[in-house]
């Protein structure tokens, strides 16, 4: 339920602010400000749960930053409001999804967790989709603001469920004050994993940001779209992932790691490479249309299988600050892909250049695959 308004409110914002005449910089400025404020956010959620407090106080502290975000961002016509209204649901994000992930082993039993974290991120395809899905309507009715609304409803359904039916709290760590491995000996192998998160994690924030004020700007051939056909695109992306999520992960989860991060690689260097084409032609449309079937495949590929890798490639005792490392990935390329791409589209006036230079990086993150497969685990 709490993805299910953000869905909308991440992938549709570019579009409402363009209404008002937001510069692209502007737009990347306010999304990459949310993502360093969800990256503090998360320690302050690591540091209640630490305490011993429940995994439901930080979600429902999330559940108010991200009702007042959305409260002010309905109201926004300027800069200042659209600033402060980002920050407070980069807040939220950043108090939600470290209490969210540590609930799922906790509430998963008699289920394993792998298959617990495998439905919750189906759900959050789920979500998403279904939120940036009412965001397309809105839009074509004209009120495209509305998904502010939609959201603090879905909050509000939220903070109802689990005030009904609480979080339970973590045990403290078993491994405080005990002498583990040298950082030295374990981050090394880490490494190139985090170096192909950062490229990866940025896709979702590029289509996030920079794939709609691609849209309706148009490109070199490709006609500018209406925000309603925009919206529709993007909500047809997630819909497919939320499609292939689920049995993508199922049969890539009994490979190995490398196979699954290296396909995720290839299908966005596959996908950007295609938008990146559709600026060059007056049926750009259909390009679009076919490039959202490799990111889609790359997304559900990489999601599912990313966080075994670390398991695979961390001692045990570690796993924690690894894992706090790996998140850090999705919080960094959040910030620096938005700033990145609002440049390059303002400079240029179109994406070719930005996702052609999605299209090579990630090819050139092939690179880093092997040290990952000779380094993890092999399953058993």
């Amino acid at each position: 339920m709490g993805s299910f308004g953000a869905g909308g409110v991440l992938y549709l914002t570019p579009m409402v602010f363009h209404q008002v005449h937001f510069s692209a910089s502007a737009v990347g400025l306010g999304l990459a400000l949310a993502a360093l404020a969800g990256t503090v956010a998360r320690f302050a959620s690591g540091a209640l749960l630490d305490r011993g407090f429940s995994c439901g106080l930080p979600v429902l502290l999330a559940g108010l930053c991200g009702a007042c975000g959305d409260a002010v961002l309905l109201a926004a016509h300027h800069l200042p409001g659209y600033i402060a209204g980002q920050l407070l649901l980069g807040v939220a994000g950043g108090l939600y999804w470290p209490a969210v992930e540590l609930a799922v082993p906790l509430c998963a039993p008699p289920l394993p967790s792998a298959r617990g974290y495998a439905l919750v991120r189906s759900t959050d395809a789920a979500g998403i989709a279904g939120g940036t899905l009412v965001g397309a309507v809105l839009a074509a009715l004209g009120q495209l603001r509305g998904i502010y609304l939609v959201d603090i409803a879905a909050v509000t359904v939220l903070v109802t469920l689990l005030l009904r039916q609480p979080l339970p709290a973590p045990p403290r760590s078993s491994f405080r004050g005990q002498q583990g491995i040298p950082l030295e000996f374990w981050l090394p192998p880490l490494l190139p994993l985090l170096a192909l998160s950062l490229v990866a994690t940025a896709i979702p924030a590029l289509l996030q940001s920079a794939l709609p004020l691609d849209l309706v700007r148009g490109g070199l051939e490709r006609a500018a779209q209406p925000q309603g056909i925009s919206a529709l695109l993007i909500g047809l992306q997630l819909g497919l992932l939320l499609l292939i999520q689920w049995p993508v992960g199922q049969a890539l989860a009994r490979r190995p790691v490398a196979l699954g991060l290296g396909l995720s690689l290839v299908c966005f260097a596959i996908g950007a490479a295609l938008l990146a084409l559709s600026a060059l032609s007056q049926l750009g449309v259909g390009l679009v249309l076919l490039a959202l079937v490799p990111l889609a495949l790359g997304e559900a590929a990489f999601l599912p299988i990313a966080t075994e890798a670390v398991v695979e490639l961390s001692p045990p005792r570690h796993a924690g600050l690894a894992m706090a490392l790996f998140s850090q990935c999705f919080a960094l390329s959040a910030f620096a892909s938005p700033l990145l791409a609002g440049v390059l589209l303002d400079a240029q006036g179109h994406g070719v250049a930005l996702w052609a230079l999605v299209a090579l990086v990630c090819t050139a993150s092939l690179a880093l695959v092997g040290p990952i497969h000779r380094r993890a685990r092999p399953k058993g």
